[in-house]
């Protein structure tokens, strides 16, 4: 898998993050580790690994992760979180389907798929967020939260990401499908995390994850009715 790098977002995380970076420098690829420059603590829990740090210049997850693709040099990149809920298989399987597709999400609403790290609140919001993408924008996805994707690094580049925040996860899926990238989905595991807490705050991000999902929405109609 040497044609990829794994983009790591982590803020507090050096409970959790050494142990998965142990559990992933077996693999042939490159990982960036993409933080804020004041989360020593996690920065100093990790320096010990051969893997590229990068500090980045604003804060924010959706900016942590735009930041860290837009520094990568291979040709597919693969965001995986730092708390080590996320299935170390599933790589292999997203990076076996990648030269077929743009884009492949992960689903722990699939069959086969599940967690144990899901609570009812972040399951219901996930689940509207969801059928809001199907209904609005035809979006073939079940799990629209759930950051487990591998991409090809030029397309995400086309896409012009914007969120510096949670609206990462609507945005990226939203914009991909309205430029008729070609994505698919496989069933995922997502585990318990090793240590820390969730970094959403349900309400607050959930009103903001709505918000860009409605702003795209009638940007798109917009669009559509000028063209035609």
């Amino acid at each position: 898998m040497n044609k990829l790098t794994i983009v790591i977002p982590a803020k507090n995380e050096a409970e959790s993050l050494p142990n998965v970076l142990k559990n992933l420098v077996d693999l042939n690829t490159k990982i960036i580790v993409s933080l804020p420059p004041n989360d020593e603590k996690t920065i100093d829990s990790i320096k010990k690994f051969n893997i590229k740090i990068h500090k980045q210049t604003y804060e924010g997850y959706g900016n942590s992760l735009v930041e860290a693709i837009n520094i990568c040099d291979t040709e597919y990149f693969c965001i995986f979180n730092a708390d080590g809920s996320f299935e170390k298989n599933d790589l292999k399987k997203m990076y076996d389907l990648i030269f077929n597709y743009e884009f492949i999400y992960t689903s722990r609403y699939l069959k086969n798929g599940s967690s144990d790290d899901d609570t009812i609140i972040t399951y219901v919001g996930n689940r509207i967020f969801s059928f809001l993408g199907q209904f609005l924008f035809s979006l073939e996805i079940n799990d629209i939260l759930y950051t487990y994707l591998m991409g090809k690094t030029k397309s995400f580049n086309n896409l012009n990401i914007k969120s510096s925040d949670f609206r990462f996860c609507v945005e990226l899926p939203i914009k991909m499908q309205l430029a008729g990238m070609k994505y698919t989905s496989i069933p995922s595991y997502e585990k318990r995390r090793i240590a820390g807490k969730k970094k959403v705050n349900a309400f607050k991000d959930g009103l903001l994850i709505l918000s860009e999902i409605l702003k795209l929405f009638f940007r798109y109609k917009l669009l559509r009715q000028k063209i035609i």
